[in-house]
C-alpha cells in the first residue's frame, strides 16, 4: 500500500534516519538512570532500572526536535521502542488550585501498577507506518472531515461564538489542513485529527493500550506535587518550557515559545521521568470516560461546529493542554488539567501516547 500523501525522498531516508538514529541513541544511558533512582523528595524514582541500558530518545531541545525522524531507535524491533518504565506508586491525584473538575476526590491518594509509556506523543511517521501496515482508515476519513483551528479574522469574532474552530472537509491525519495538504515536514510532530478509537487501534497494533487518567497524570507529574505544578511551565531564565499560547487568544500568539502551532515532538526538556511533551502541545487521550462537574465550555466545544445533526458521543477525558492553552483561555499547560471530548471527534489540537502495563 502506498501512502496517502507525498514521501518523494522521505521513504528512502527512513533506514538512514534509523541507522543513525541507533547508533546515536546506543548509549546506555547508565548514568542517568542512577541519576534518576531518587526524586528530589529522596525518595525512589518511579524511572527504574528497567530504563538502564535502553536506547532512549535523544530530545530536548530545538536542533534534536526538527532533525529527529519521528521513529525511535529499534522501532519494530523492539516491542518498547521509545518507551520508558515507570514502576508503581502512590500519588495525588488532581489538584486543589485549578477547575472545579479538578479537585481530588477525598485525600486523593491514589495508586497506579508499574507500566511503561511512550517519551512523546505519537507522532505522524508512527502512524503512517501503522496505516501502511494495516490499510486502517481513520475516522476523519470516513466521517469526511475534522474540526481544525484557524486565526480568526475581527469580522468572524464578530459573526459567530468559537470563530477560531471549523469543520474543514477532507481534513485527516495526513491532510491537517484539508484536500491538497500533506505531510510534508510534519512527520516528526504529533499524529493528530484522530478519534479515540484510531489512537486504540494503533495502540492495539502495537500491543499496548491508551493510558488511563490516573497513569497520565502519574507519569506527568514525574514524582512532584506542590503549586508549581499548576503555573505556567517556564524554565529557570523565565523561558516557557512547553509549547502553549503566549499573548491574547485567539488573535494574537507572540511567539514566546518558539512555535505558534504545533511543534515537533521534544523540543522542549523532558520530565523527570524523561517524558517529553507531557504538558501542552497537543492534548492527548486517555481510555477514561469523563466524569465529574461540567463547566460551561469557555475554552471552546469543537462539537459545536461539527455537521449539523452528527451524534455526539461518549466524553472521554483528554489531558495534558495544547498549543492553543493560554493564560486567558483555558489555562490547562497542567499536569492536572481535564478536559472531556467527544471520543469520535477528530480534531487538530489532540494526540495521544501509548501504555504497555506491567503482568499483574
Amino acid at each position: 500500500m502506498s501512502f496517502p500523501f507525498k514521501l518523494e525522498g522521505r521513504a528512502a531516508l527512513y533506514g538512514t534516519y534509523a541507522a543513525i538514529a541507533a547508533a546515536a541513541f546506543a548509549v546506555a544511558f547508565t548514568a542517568a538512570a542512577a541519576a534518576n533512582a531518587f526524586d528530589s523528595g529522596g525518595q525512589q524514582s518511579a524511572f527504574d532500572s528497567l530504563n538502564r541500558s535502553r536506547p532512549l530518545v535523544a530530545l530536548g531541545s530545538e536542533r534534536q526536535c526538527e532533525r529527529y525522524s519521528g521513529l525511535p531507535a529499534r522501532w519494530r524491533d523492539d516491542p518498547k521502542a521509545g518507551m520508558v518504565h515507570l514502576h508503581g506508586g502512590n500519588f495525588i491525584l488532581g489538584s486543589k488550585l485549578g477547575y472545579e473538575d479538578e479537585r481530588p476526590a477525598g485525600d486523593g491518594k491514589t495508586r497506579v501498577a508499574g507500566f511503561w509509556i511512550d517519551q512523546t506523543d505519537v507522532t505522524n511517521a508512527q502512524f503512517a507506518a501503522f496505516v501502511q501496515a494495516t490499510s486502517y482508515v481513520s475516522d476523519a476519513e470516513r466521517q469526511g472531515g475534522a474540526v481544525v483551528f484557524h486565526t480568526p479574522t475581527r469580522e468572524e469574532m464578530n459573526a459567530r461564538d468559537l470563530a477560531w474552530w471549523s469543520w474543514v472537509k477532507g481534513a485527516a491525519w495526513n491532510h491537517p489542513a484539508g484536500p491538497g495538504s500533506n505531510l510534508d515536514g510534519r512527520l516528526n510532530q504529533p499524529v493528530t485529527m484522530i478519534t479515540q478509537a484510531d489512537a486504540l487501534a494503533y495502540a492495539h497494533w502495537l500491543g499496548r493500550d491508551l493510558p488511563t487518567e490516573a497513569e497520565w497524570e502519574y507519569a506527568g507529574k514525574a514524582g512532584h506535587e506542590g503549586a508549581d505544578l499548576d503555573t505556567a511551565p517556564r524554565d529557570a531564565h523565565g523561558k516557557p518550557s512547553a509549547n502553549y499560547w503566549q499573548g491574547v487568544f485567539p488573535v494574537l500568539n507572540t511567539n514566546e515559545d518558539g512555535h505558534v502551532g504545533l511543534a515537533p515532538v521534544g523540543c522542549y526538556a523532558a520530565n523527570d521521568f524523561r517524558l517529553y511533551d507531557m504538558i501542552g502541545n497537543a492534548w492527548e487521550w486517555t481510555k477514561d470516560v469523563y466524569t465529574g462537574p461540567h463547566q460551561p465550555h469557555t475554552n471552546g466545544d469543537t462539537a459545536a461546529v461539527a455537521p449539523p445533526g452528527r451524534r455526539h458521543d461518549t466524553p472521554m477525558v483528554i489531558k495534558g493542554g495544547s498549543f492553543l492553552c493560554s493564560r486567558d483561555y483555558c489555562v490547562r499547560y497542567r499536569a492536572a488539567s481535564r478536559e472531556q471530548q467527544e471520543a469520535d471527534l477528530p480534531a487538530s489540537h489532540i494526540g495521544f501516547r501509548t501504555v504497555l502495563r506491567d503482568a499483574s
